[in-house]
């Protein structure tokens, strides 16, 4: 598994990481044989960021990732995150610190190398979200704290919510990285969003986190399983959560992933899933690509999709010319 580098963390990343999320379930969801067979599996072919969070399962993630690493005992890097509630936005800092305690008695570590904001950022204070100047003035102070405590090397943002905002906490530099939403259905975070495409529009951000000096986690690859290639879902996968970026709803990032799977069907990929994990592991600018995973099965295919390396030019020709199908169709 190749490396690339972590921004100015100066930690080298596999390019495919372990996502122990709740949209694939594996790490929260599957037997515990089954869960410790693919974390085996990841180490094994040198995957060495996990990334987690007490949302994933109500802490389960946490707890399961961290009963298998305390057997395995294996050099890692792992990132976690802090979800602020509505009613804990009157003491961010309190909130932040309460979090990292909890998130290290489920991990059973003294640190994590990555603790990251999990909530939008916006403008104004919206339910859910945390104003761009509240993340400035109080978030980031807060997770310096928890650096000096040493129960954290680093900090970052999952960098969703209005562009503006998300760009305006980027320009600070004052985050070490982003976990960014960048997919075939919507690619605006490192290349210019294609005229009429459906989506958000994320302004390059991916370049503008690399000025920044930020380290980038791709995150939704497989746009919560829209471009796995089928409608249907594992047993233990979550029912499909809100798009982040793409379309309106599930069903019709379903129904703009059918146009891109010409790439399946003339020859540039053999699966949906591994043409979306290649796609985004071409270029630099993502440093590590999470995947969603319900089973070892589905893990072993994102690692033979890495193996296989970036799109070569003639299949992102051809991915730009479905992009301006998909506007078509939308205009």
């Amino acid at each position: 598994m190749q490396t690339r580098p972590f921004g100015r963390t100066g930690l080298a990343v596999s390019t495919l990481g372990f996502g122990c999320g709740a949209v694939g379930g594996l790490m929260v969801r599957a037997a515990p044989a089954e869960r410790e067979r693919a974390v085996a599996m990841a180490l094994d072919a040198g995957v060495n960021y996990f990334d987690t969070a007490p949302q994933y399962g109500n802490g389960l993630s946490e707890t399961h990732l961290g009963e298998i690493l305390a057997r395995l005992k294996p050099a890692v890097i792992v990132g976690t995150k802090v979800r602020i509630a509505d009613a804990e936005k009157g003491d961010l800092a309190g909130a932040i610190a309460r979090s990292m305690d909890a998130s290290l008695g489920r991990l059973g570590r003294d640190h994590v190398d990555l603790i990251q904001l999990h909530n939008p950022i916006t403008a104004a204070d919206e339910p859910g979200a945390i104003p761009a100047a509240r993340v400035l003035a109080e978030v980031v102070p807060a997770f310096q704290r928890l650096v000096e405590a040493g129960k954290s090397r680093f900090f970052g943002i999952t960098a969703i919510g209005e562009t503006d905002e998300v760009l305006r906490v980027v320009d600070s530099g004052a985050m070490f990285t982003g976990q960014v939403s960048y997919n075939l259905l919507n690619p605006s975070a490192g290349r210019a969003m294609p005229h009429g495409l459906p989506g958000q529009d994320y302004g390059l951000l991916l370049e503008r986190m690399r000025r920044a000096g930020m380290g980038a986690i791709g995150i939704r690859a497989l746009a919560a399983g829209a471009l796995a290639g089928e409608a249907s879902r594992h047993p233990i996968a979550s029912a499909p959560p809100p798009p982040i970026g793409s379309a309106g709803s599930y069903e019709a990032d379903l129904a703009h992933a059918e146009v891109l799977r010409a790439l399946v069907t003339e020859g540039y990929a053999a699966s949906m899933a591994e043409a979306a994990t290649r796609f985004v592991i071409t270029g630099p600018l993502i440093s590590t690509a999470l995947v969603g995973i319900a089973s070892v099965e589905q893990f072993a295919a994102a690692l033979a999709a890495v193996a296989k390396g970036p799109l070569p030019a003639a299949a992102l020709e051809r991915v730009a010319a479905l992009w301006r199908e998909l506007a078509a169709r939308a205009g």
